[in-house]
Formats: structure tokens, C-alpha cells, sequence
């Protein structure tokens, strides 16, 4: 396959020869690892030392280390010409539970040598808290409704405070629903197997999404093409309500279409993670991701997502992921 057709087109040499340092080699940490050019040195720190082997076998040197001991963190000083952020705060209650306590003990490590160029930290759309359904550009003021939103908020703040002072090439993505096929939980099917409500019309929220493999294309891109403490809505091009989605997903799996139930009779029978989704309903403005990073979605839309992996949809990760891709392979 033409190197034009991965994420930055053909590298120069002296990106190639580059050290990436992983930080939440999860799902996506993997896509990034599969999309990226095999001459680019890839580290992945991770807590677990049993995943050391499968992460070798994805082309990533395993770092152990734990974000919540720094002490664990030293040997990352220095080591890495461009860092991808891709773990969550901690869900565990603290005095300051507002506070991103990993995101603060990456970025002190990261300062004591030579500060890598880049920096991409994968945040959450949820920072924005409920916009009433209005189209949602990264101009608008966060106002997050729930604590891991805040934590998001104070793990922005600190990457950007990081970038300014430091010279660090910082950007943030704002990150909605994930989905694929070939993810833990990345399709509707088993909720809407278990026949799970959704919001009446007249109750229903706006929801955003974008495909596991296009996120990892705008997370390569930010490294390379993201503007200094810059902020981008990492989602695709789709208008949908959440009932809709769920209907959609129905149709294409053929199975029968979810309940809609008003929101009182929701906040009665729903748990209360799922009821903090539903009260949420904007639509996200992804122009910036599109025109500065140039991001290509090959799923503009969740309805073609879902469309294209509708056939032989796998209940739980057929394979562990493979080896990277090479320079000219698709990301």
C-alpha cells in the first residue's frame, strides 16, 4: 500500500528514527501502535508485567511503571522525543478528588531532562457538561458535570501549563464515544440484546462518536501536526440522537429496536453512569481536527461504521492485535 495512505504520508527519515512513549497502552494504544511506521522506536509504560510479552509482540518495548507511584516514573525522564497520554485519572476518592494526580507525576518526570517535542493527551467531551444540544466548537467554556469530567478539566489544564513553560509541542483531544467492532464493548449490540430502554423522542440527548481506528489516525496527526496547547473535538461527522444510534444498530443487526422510555421512568430503572450519559446532549464541531491536523476520517459517519462491520460482528476481540504496520501501510 502507497505510504500516502498512512496517517502523515511518507516520514522523513529523521522522524522515523524517533522514540514514541505510550503512556495507557489499552485499545487505542495498540491502533496507534499498529498505525505508526515500523522505523519509529515505540515504548509502552505498563503496571502489568504479564503484559510485557504481548506488548513485544506489538512492536512495543514494555516500561514498567505505575502512575500512581512516582517513583516507579523516573526512568521516563528524557526517554521519549513525542509522548501519547492515553490513561484515565483515577477513579479512586481522594481529598482533592477534582484533581488528575497521574497526568501531575508524568508531567513532573517529563521535566526533569530534555522535554519531548510533542505531547497529545486524550481527554473526554464530556469537559463541555450538557450544551443543550448546540453544535459545540473548542471555543466554548468547559463546565463539566460529573467528577471524572473535572479530573479531565484539571488534567488539560496541567498539560497545557506543561507546554507553555516547557516549549513541549502539548495538544489536547477531546474524545466522545468509542466505538468497533474489534473492541471490548465497541458496539451497541449487547445493550440493545438485553433490550435496554432509551430516552423517549421528546426526552432523547445528542450523542458523538468516533471509530477506534480514526481516533488513532487523530492521535499520530496531533503528534505531528497539533499547534502549541491546542485543543481538538477528536469525533466524526454524525447528527444523531442516542435513540437513534440505538435504533440504527437495531436495524443493521437485525434485531428488535430498543424501548424508549420518558426520563422519569429512566432515572427509576437505569443505572446512574448510563442516566449521566443521558443527561448530557450536544453535537461536537470537528472542523479543527479536520482542517489543521488533517484527519481523513474513514468513518465520517457512525452510521457507515457500524455499516461496514454490521456482518460477522465478533463478540469480543477475535485476536490479539498484530504487529505494526509498516511505513506505507494503512493506519
Amino acid at each position: 500500500m502507497p505510504s500516502n495512505q498512512n496517517p502523515l504520508g511518507a516520514l522523513p527519515a529523521r522522524f522515523r528514527r524517533q522514540r514514541i512513549l505510550v503512556i495507557g497502552c489499552g485499545d487505542v494504544g495498540l491502533r496507534v501502535a499498529r498505525a505508526l511506521p515500523r522505523h519509529v522506536r515505540l515504548l509502552g509504560l505498563t503496571s502489568s508485567p504479564a503484559r510485557a510479552p504481548h506488548l513485544r509482540e506489538c512492536g512495543i518495548t514494555p516500561l514498567q511503571g505505575n502512575l500512581d507511584e512516582a517513583a516507579t516514573l523516573v526512568r521516563l525522564a528524557g526517554l521519549a522525543d513525542r509522548v501519547v497520554h492515553l490513561a484515565p485519572p483515577s477513579t479512586e476518592p481522594a481529598q482533592q478528588w477534582w484533581r488528575d494526580r497521574r497526568t501531575e507525576a508524568l508531567l513532573r518526570v517529563l521535566r526533569r531532562r530534555s522535554v519531548p517535542a510533542a505531547l497529545v493527551y486524550a481527554s473526554t467531551s464530556g469537559v463541555y457538561g450538557d450544551c443543550a444540544g448546540a453544535l459545540v466548537s473548542e471555543h466554548r467554556a468547559v463546565a463539566p458535570h460529573t467528577p471524572r469530567a473535572q479530573r479531565r478539566v484539571d488534567a488539560e489544564r496541567l498539560v497545557r501549563h506543561f507546554g507553555r513553560g516547557s516549549g513541549t509541542r502539548a495538544s489536547v483531544l477531546r474524545i466522545p464515544g468509542i466505538y468497533a467492532p474489534d473492541r471490548v464493548g465497541g458496539t451497541p449490540r449487547e445493550r440493545l440484546e438485553k433490550g435496554t430502554p432509551v430516552l423517549a423522542a421528546g426526552d432523547d440527548v445528542y450523542t458523538n462518536h468516533i471509530h477506534a481506528d480514526d481516533l488513532a489516525r487523530a492521535v499520530i496527526a496531533a503528534l505531528w501536526r497539533g499547534r502549541p496547547q491546542r485543543v481538538y473535538n477528536a469525533s466524526d461527522d454524525s447528527a444523531l440522537k442516542m435513540g437513534d444510534y440505538f435504533d440504527l444498530a437495531a436495524d443493521l443487526y437485525g434485531l428488535p429496536r430498543p424501548p424508549r422510555v420518558p426520563r422519569s421512568a429512566a432515572q427509576e430503572s437505569l443505572p446512574l453512569v448510563l442516566l449521566s450519559f443521558m443527561s448530557e446532549s450536544r453535537r461536537l464541531d470537528n472542523a479543527r481536527m479536520k482542517n489543521e491536523l488533517r484527519v481523513r476520517l474513514r468513518h465520517p459517519t457512525v452510521e457507515s461504521g457500524l455499516r461496514a462491520t454490521a456482518t460477522g460482528w465478533p463478540r469480543a476481540p477475535a485476536a490479539a492485535p498484530g504487529p505494526r504496520a509498516g511505513p506505507g501501510s494503512a493506519s
